[in-house]
């Protein structure tokens, strides 16, 4: 996730980064797979928002609030905690909503 997080805070806030996060997730969930339901959580997330904009206008502070959203939500995750923290962290992920 430190490589994701590395690269997702270099990039622009618009669709297409998201789009190609996702890419990253899943490509990160088939080479790691103790990662794999982790990553596939992450996607929904972002795919949820993906969806929401999809062909349509992406307001700016929106966008803004998503990216945001997303680098704070990685940089807390600690792939190497306990299993009470992974299960904090997943659940986490599962109620995170970037955009509303």
């Amino acid at each position: 996730m430190n490589d994701l997080h590395a690269w997702l805070s270099q990039q622009h806030h618009g669709l297409r980064t998201f789009q190609i996060f996702q890419q990253k997730l899943e490509r990160l969930g088939r080479d790691d797979p103790a990662q794999r339901g982790l990553c596939r959580l992450l996607s929904g997330v972002v795919d949820s928002y993906v969806e929401a904009f999809d062909e349509a206008p992406l307001p700016v502070e929106v966008a803004d609030g998503a990216y945001r959203r997303l680098l704070t939500l990685l940089a807390s995750l600690d792939l190497h905690g306990d299993a009470t923290r992974r299960l904090a962290d997943i659940n986490r992920v599962a109620t995170c909503e970037l955009w509303r």
